[in-house]
């Protein structure tokens, strides 16, 4: 090949791939980020609309803990990926953090959009809601960039050392 087409020095190719997967796997976090608060949203939305035994769903107490449960999982996420964002904009790896930011973010938002379909009931299975949506998506999120498995792999030998 010809040293005009490379992208890099001569024998750094896996290091440019490896930060290629970095920034993905930040932008497969972020997604998710938006799938996480747009199910919390929606629920929220929902717990105050919806009416059960005369009253809104939202006064049960395991709709509560439900959404406070989602909200702590969003915001967690939220400051996993900010981390991990504002490290690459510095210009520092962050192979470990973008891994641990993609693989938390991506379980909360198929916990939240698992949550919010059973919230919303029946309806949350139709197309009436998109919160049906947010499931298919948050589910496929899973798997771009790497699966949660391959994440643990990742996160495990940037703390344990490469061997």
């Amino acid at each position: 090949m010809p040293a005009s087409a490379r992208l890099g020095a001569e024998g750094e190719g896996f290091k440019i791939a490896m930060s290629a997967l970095d920034h993905g796997r930040l932008g497969v976090a972020a997604g998710a980020l938006g799938v996480g608060q747009a199910c919390l949203d929606a629920c929220v939305d929902f717990a105050r609309m919806r009416k059960q035994f005369g009253q809104r769903i939202g006064n049960f107490e395991m709709i509560q803990s439900a959404i406070a449960e989602m909200a702590a999982d969003v915001q967690a996420a939220r400051w996993l990926v900010y981390h991990a964002a504002w490290l690459q904009s510095r210009g520092e790896r962050a192979t470990r953090e973008t891994s641990i930011a993609k693989y938390f973010a991506t379980e909360a938002a198929v916990r939240a959009a698992n949550e919010a379909v059973l919230l919303h009931g029946g309806r949350g299975y139709s197309n009436e809601f998109p919160v049906e949506r947010y499931l298919r998506d948050s589910k496929g999120m899973q798997i771009y960039e790497g699966t949660a498995h391959i994440q643990r792999i990742v996160i495990a030998r940037e703390l344990l050392g490469k061997e």
